[in-house]
């Protein structure tokens, strides 16, 4: 693996590749849980063109060896943790992917931009629909991928067309647009393909007056550091929401006492029941031992099955 990564760097500095590549890259600089191991090797490209010469190499290392790297596209670090031994093969930092475009009332936007920033744009164009999306965490490639909801609202909703790299042969750029029946609860049809880098989205909004769409962001923003999202490092909510439970899952795990429950630096919030907190040095291992905990009460107490809605990325080996 080593040796394979080596390789690829070496021709990833040989390239016209613009960005950054380096070995041994600490995850927890990346993941807004602030935990994680090291990558292999990590790859931050400036521009969707030196995203392509990255493509090129890797596939030429595939084609050339038995073994296949395995990837993992990194957005803006939100929902995820990394495993304390890192990500084995290769990373891809997808945040420069920021171009950005108003065109007719609907907004393009490059993957790698903030959602938060997306939303301010969306603002300061006088457009509407996105205000749901304000003070979340995360890259809008990261959001389109997770079909993020909060508010009554998804992402799928405003959107209408994604561009991705197909990397399953030759690296093609290709659009999809969008099919509500591919969109669920918190789910995409970019989950299951493995091989699909999104690498921008555009998004159909209306125009409205900015002072209230300003008033309507600043409501959603208040809710959330009220809920305490922004006291310690965290991925937001741990679980998804299931309406078949008959309460919302922060509710359902208050009533079982495990608001403030602290597996090493790693805490239950205060201030909501359904987010863990790294209260300054916490580890992977210490969030994944808690998030099992609440599930394991959850079904021995009320005999619910909670679906994790971060994911736990790495090398998880020897948990």
């Amino acid at each position: 693996m080593k040796t394979n990564v080596r390789n690829i760097l070496k021709k990833i500095n040989n390239s016209s590749f613009h960005g950054i590549a380096s070995l041994d890259e600490k995850m927890s600089k990346h993941t807004t849980f602030k935990v994680g191991g090291a990558a292999d090797l990590y790859l931050k490209p400036t521009d969707e063109s030196s995203l392509l010469q990255v493509a090129t190499v890797l596939r030429e290392q595939n084609l050339a060896s038995s073994h296949e790297l395995p990837l993992f596209f990194l957005g803006g670090g939100a929902n995820i943790v990394v495993s304390d031994k890192g990500i084995r093969g290769v990373v891809i930092d997808l945040t420069e992917l920021r171009e950005y475009r108003v065109d007719a009332g609907s907004i393009y936007t490059g993957s790698g931009m903030p959602v938060d920033l997306f939303v301010e744009k969306a603002a300061e164009a006088g457009l509407s629909g996105a205000e749901f999306l304000a003070g979340m965490p995360g890259s809008v490639g990261g959001a389109v991928w997770m079909n993020a909801r909060c508010y009554g609202s998804s992402i799928s909703d405003i959107l209408c067309s994604v561009r991705y790299l197909d990397l399953s042969s030759t690296p093609t750029i290709c659009e999809y647009q969008i099919e509500q029946e591919d969109f669920g609860y918190k789910r995409s049809p970019f989950q299951k393909k493995s091989d699909y880098i999104i690498l921008s989205a555009r998004f159909k909004l209306h125009p409205e007056n900015d002072l209230t769409i300003y008033r309507r962001m600043e409501e959603y923003r208040a809710d959330r550091r009220q809920k305490g999202h922004y006291r310690f490092p965290s991925a937001g909510s741990v679980f998804k929401n299931d309406h078949a439970f008959g309460a919302p899952t922060g509710r359902l795990l208050d009533t079982l006492g495990l608001r403030g429950k602290k597996v090493g630096d790693a805490a239950v919030s205060d201030f909501h029941a359904n987010i863990i907190v790294n209260l300054g040095a916490a580890t992977a291992t210490d969030i994944y031992t808690l998030t099992e905990m609440c599930r394991a009460t959850a079904k021995s107490e009320l005999g619910i099955d909670l679906e994790p809605e971060i994911r736990f990325v790495g090398d998880w080996s020897d948990t």
